[in-house]
Order: structure tokens, then sequence, then C-alpha cells
């Protein structure tokens, strides 16, 4: 059937039906869509041929409990000798392309070395999964429809311009593609040519996707040439209610608090900052700068971004962060419990999903306040029980 017909005939029933429902009739409505951006029809339909949903990025999708780990787990599970020793080999291989990187975004390489070891291995594990049939499943799965079909029709934009092969390109179970993990949209709007050949390639050149992603982190408000996480001392006697991304304060105004850099020097002191207590007040201690915000745009995951920001400084010289000796992390089961009675209480938690986000934690803070605990943001089974 022509493509003019098609869009006639489920004009009315793609305009309403914004996921779920029959996958043809809702193919449709991508098509038209695609269609009005100003692909031609036939590119679309090129692109549909031989489309299907994949149950396995569903599976995917619902089991994600390795951000159920707190920092102190998470960051040793992720951070390695290797993983270090990989960073600075690349480091020294891309020097050329990081140098232009700092210079004209104003970007450490630690950074986007950071990214690229999380993401890909620095490109040795890029993913398997079709890239348009990934995407397709999240766009009419109806958990995140909005994130996911505008990424559908911009990867349709990238077929057009020759950027993807939808039969063969592979990558991420959530559409990302390349060597540091881009989904379709960033790539049309901020894809960059980091090896002068004329052709913008993720999966296959790494100054492409380097440059790529410090263009992404610039378009998102990085800051250049600013800090974004450093490890700190704190004294005794500091406000823990004052602490979390919620809440900010000069770095001057930190300083006159007894808070001090555990290596080196603070960085400037108008810059309004948080202080970070992934653990509490017992466990690693960090100063959050402006930049740190940034990352919550590349991922949303609270332990995600601080292990991605903390691992840049290691990368940049900084020395492993002390531990301390922290009260133990509450299970899946138990966190669950406890975003249950916040939630009761009023709070919004962002979902029962036993993930100590930032929402959960800014309402264990408020409890804490209220029930006179220390309010560090971070939930004991004490808590849990006085609840």
């Amino acid at each position: 059937m022509r493509l003019a017909l098609v869009l006639s005939l489920f004009a009315s029933t793609a305009t309403a039906q914004t996921c779920g429902g029959p996958v043809g009739e809702f193919i449709n409505g991508i098509k038209a869509e695609a269609v009005a951006t100003g692909i031609p029809a036939d590119t679309v339909d090129q692109f549909f041929a031989g489309a299907q949903i994949d149950q396995s990025v569903i599976r995917a999708d619902r089991s994600q409990g390795v951000f159920q780990k707190d920092f102190v787990s998470f960051s040793r599970a992720l951070i390695s000798q290797n993983r270090i020793d990989n960073g600075q080999a690349n480091s020294q291989r891309y020097d050329s392309t990081f140098r232009e990187i700092e210079q004209r975004f104003g970007i450490s390489r630690g950074v986007l070395l950071a990214f690229w070891a999380f993401e890909t291995d620095y490109g040795q594990v890029q993913g398997s999964f079709n890239t348009r049939n990934a995407l397709l499943t999240l766009a009419h799965d109806c958990r995140r429809p909005e994130l996911f079909r505008p990424q559908l029709v911009a990867a349709i934009e990238l077929f057009r311009r020759g950027g993807m092969d939808p039969a063969r390109t592979t990558g991420a179970w959530a559409g990302e593609i390349g060597q540091l993990q881009k989904l379709p949209r960033e790539i049309v709007r901020q894809g960059l040519d980091g090896d002068g050949d004329g052709v913008v390639n993720l999966k296959t050149s790494a100054p492409d996707a380097l440059m790529t992603g410090a263009n992404v982190l610039s378009s998102l408000g990085w800051r250049a040439g600013e800090p974004w996480l450093q490890e700190v001392v704190l004294p005794d006697n500091l406000d823990w209610s004052q602490t979390g991304l919620n809440h900010k304060a000069s770095v001057r105004d930190w300083a006159a608090q007894g808070v001090r850099a555990r290596q080196g020097n603070l960085g400037p002191a108008n810059l309004q900052s948080s202080i970070l207590l992934p653990m509490g007040r017992n466990g690693p201690a960090f100063i959050a700068y402006p930049n740190f915000e940034v990352y919550f745009d590349w991922n949303k995951s609270f332990v995600y971004v601080t292990t991605a920001a903390y691992f840049a400084t290691r990368l940049s010289g900084a020395q492993v962060y002390d531990a301390g000796n922290p009260s133990a992390p509450l299970s899946g089961a138990q966190m669950q419990q406890l975003q249950q009675k916040l939630t009761a209480r009023g709070h919004d938690v962002g979902g029962i999903d036993g993930i100590l986000g930032a929402m959960t934690r800014a309402a264990v803070q408020a409890e804490q306040v209220r029930l006179g605990m220390p309010a560090d943001a971070w939930p004991t089974l004490d808590l849990l029980n006085r609840l």
C-alpha cells in the first residue's frame, strides 16, 4: 500500500496512539510524523522494512537492578585497574583529539574517558541489539514513550543522512549507538567529525565519538574550565541538613564552615556547590560543582552519575576516595518499604523501585529532620523502623 494512502487511513488513529496498540498502526503513526518533518516517504518505508518488536529489549528495560547498589559497591565494581590503565593508554593514543576538546569545549579528558570506559569499555563492547528495533520497541512500550518516540523519528533522519543501516546497525538495548552510546537525536544534532574524514561514525571512530560526546556535554550546559566533583574532608559539627544536591552554598561559605579539599584546593570561591554524601556522613564525601548537574542529562541514575564523575577525577589524578565506615545499606526490599512509607507521608520519591535516587534522598532527609536524626539523607534500618 502506498504510504500516502496509509497516512490518510490512519491519520486519526496515529494521532491518538502515542504508544501501545497494534504495532502496524503504531508504525503508521510514526511514518506520518517522520514525513511531516520533511523526510521522503520512500526513505521512511525503507527504514521500517522488516522492523519488529524485540521482547529482549523490554526484559532489559525491566531488569536494571545494578542501580540498586550503593555507591561504594557500585564504584568498586565499575572502576578497575584495567580500566584505569586503558584510560591512560587511550589518553595518550588520542592526545591530539583530547587537546582539541580541551581547547574548544573546556572539558577535561578525564570526563570523557570515564564515560567511554563505563559505556563501552573504550569501544570494545558496544551492544548487539538492533538499534531500529530497540527504539521501535521502547517507543511502542508505554513506560517512556515521550523519550523514545522522538528518538525513533531521529533515527529515520539519521538513516536518511547515511548515518545508520536499519537492518544492521546495532548498539545498546536502549537505542544508543557508538563508543560513547549516544541516542540518534544527539547524533543528528551534535554529531561531529573528529578525525577529519568527512563522516560522523561513532561506532568505528574514537575521535568522532569523543568530539561528539564533548559537543553533547557542551550543549547540555557544561561550563568550560570548571571542576565537577572533588573529594572533601568535613568537620564533625557540619549541619548535615544542609548537605545534598537540593542544598547549595558558595565554595567560600563551605570553606568557612570547615570544609576542605582532601587533595589540592577547593574550586573557585564564588561557585555555588553542594556537599554530596553518597552513603551518609560516615561515608565518602564530595563537593559537587555546577558541572556535576550536567551529568544527570547524560544518565539519570544517581549512583551511576556519582561514580562516573568520581572516576573522571581519578583519571585526572585524584586519589582513591576514603570509604569511611557508613551504616549498612538497606536491601532492595527494605528500600521499597521505606519508599512506601515516605510516599504515605506525602513525599514524592519518583516511584517504588528500591533505588535510592535524588528524590528518595530528599524525602529521607526531610524525615530525618522531623525525627531529630542526623539529616545526611542516608537511609538506615533505624529510620525505617521509626517511620
